[in-house]
């Protein structure tokens, strides 16, 4: 008896382990760590200070800026501890400096940095990494990233890896480093579950929306929409709707006028009934006819924004809502 309930608490703590769950603490240095890769300060300062008041400390925080100037440039990085300490100005009483910062020992001696870096690349990348091509971006690699920054202790390797993961998120053109970082992150301490949940969650959330447009705010024609939706007046009759990942409005017709749509941020669908889908990607541009039944929403992995307005408009214009998209239609889209 005395073994099985040994086995029992075995099992029971691996399955804890491995059903990690984003805390808040690391929702907060994610989100941060989105934001200050696309360079929004604005949407950075209030970012800041939820992940302070969900327990990120000041000089977690800095070291998290620190290290995303290998991956976003030192513009970026500055930028970010800037606005940190714009936010420091008016700081509140819950929050923590945290650990307080020592040098690394490696950062003199050169060849214990180096050392660092080759075990923690060969960790992070699942077996021994050379990138023989360009000796000199493998040696930055192992003996400054992977070794001189991660020696810093402010950080665990796997809270290194959920910055990294959001950072590059957050970014265009870097689809083959998000994918090894991914996979990083669970080579360095986080559950395969806890990336996925971090993925979905900055999706969910809004902060992978590359955009300079407004967001805007819920729908009021949510009810005709599968999942959710925002809507902004940009003026001149132009609205902007954003759709979050799979969102997508119902088959529905423009009675005696011409719907315009121009894609401006992210990837999503245009179908009319009986027709194969066409992709939307920024700069897309679609006239609706009058009288045409169709639909037009977010891709599966994706935000979708686009500009709306009507033309063409007759007396009595009118719109009708018809049955939704279905899951079976929408998921056999390619």
């Amino acid at each position: 008896m005395k073994r099985i309930v040994i086995f029992l608490i075995v099992v029971s703590t691996m399955m804890t382990v491995n059903s990690q769950t984003l805390t808040g603490r690391q929702r907060g240095l994610a989100a941060c760590a989105c934001l200050m890769a696309q360079g929004d300060m604005v949407r950075l300062e209030p970012a800041v200070c939820m992940a302070l008041d969900n327990g990120v400390t000041i000089n977690e925080l800095k070291e998290a800026f620190s290290q995303l100037y290998a991956y976003t440039g030192f513009p970026r990085s500055l930028n970010a501890l800037g606005v940190l300490n714009r936010v420091l100005e008016n700081r509140r009483a819950t929050w923590q400096e945290g650990k307080p910062w020592t040098r690394p020992a490696e950062w003199d001696d050169a060849r214990k940095a180096y050392e660092l870096g080759v075990k923690n690349q060969t960790q992070l990348s699942g077996r021994p990494f050379n990138y023989d091509f360009c000796p000199q971006d493998d040696y930055y690699l192992k003996a400054h990233l992977f070794g001189g920054i991660f020696a810093g202790d402010q950080l665990s390797a796997a809270d290194r890896e959920i910055v990294t993961v959001a950072a590059l998120s957050g970014l265009e053109g870097v689809a083959p480093q998000l994918a090894a970082h991914k996979q990083g992150a669970v080579n360095m301490g986080n559950s395969q579950q806890l990336v996925d949940e971090l993925s979905a969650w900055l999706n969910s959330e809004g902060y992978t929306l590359l955009s300079k447009w407004p967001k805007g705010e819920p729908n009021p024609y949510g009810a005709y929409f599968s999942g959710k939706s925002y809507l902004a007046d940009v003026g001149g009759g132009v609205m902007n709707v954003t759709f979050e990942p799979r969102c997508r409005n119902n088959w529905h017709v423009h009675h005696k006028q011409v719907q315009v749509l121009i894609c401006v941020a992210g990837r999503g669908w245009y179908q009319e009934w009986g027709k194969e889908a066409v992709e939307m990607t920024p700069g897309t541009v679609i006239a609706v006819p009058a009288e045409v039944k169709h639909w037009h929403g977010a891709q599966t992995d994706s935000w979708f924004q686009h500009l709306t307005y009507h033309k063409d408009v007759q007396e009595d214009a009118s719109n009708e809502w018809l049955e939704a998209v279905t899951d079976e239609v929408y998921d056999n889209l390619k």
